[in-house]
């Protein structure tokens, strides 16, 4: 008899990873469930302040293997990743636009703007749970709502 499951995967596994990452001394970025072609893909981002190894992959993948097996939160078969968010990582939560306060960001939009503008770059001036703001390259500050982005990302070559 299989168990039921209740929907929700991320929660779920960002719930049963993030203590066992933060014993590593790593700090959980985000947690993916998603589906490429045919096949289905766990990733955890992981991060700390010198930056993530592929030992630091490694021991996570080992660590969290096991207790995902048993908490099973996944019907059927999936690829587990394990992987640093990168340097021009999506800002998501509110812990990673607090974290990058005063940073250049850059920011897709959904829809051109009025000037025809799709792409934007800037310094994250400030957020809250629906907008940012920034000071664009232009020296404009701009309000943007977050449901009209794509994405805003760490503009890590212009840090």
């Amino acid at each position: 008899m299989s168990k039921k499951k209740s929907g929700n995967t991320v929660a779920e596994v960002t719930a049963l990873v993030q203590p066992i990452i933060e014993e590593l001394g790593l700090t959980l970025w985000d947690v993916r469930y998603v589906k490429e072609g045919a096949s289905w893909y766990l990733r955890i981002f992981i991060d700390k302040d010198s930056g993530v190894t592929i030992e630091d992959c490694e021991a996570v993948t080992r660590a969290v293997d096991e207790p995902l097996d048993i908490l099973d939160p996944i019907d059927g078969s999936y690829c587990l990743e394990v992987s640093s968010p990168g340097i021009e990582r999506e800002l998501i939560l509110d812990s990673h636009f607090d974290k990058f306060l005063g940073a250049p960001v850059m920011v897709r939009m959904i829809r051109p703007l009025e000037s025809g503008e799709r792409d934007l770059k800037g310094t994250l001036t400030a957020h809250s749970k629906e907008n940012v703001e920034l000071t664009l390259e232009s020296g404009e500050e701009a309000v943007i709502k977050k449901k009209d982005t794509v994405y805003i990302k760490l503009d890590d070559f212009n840090i």
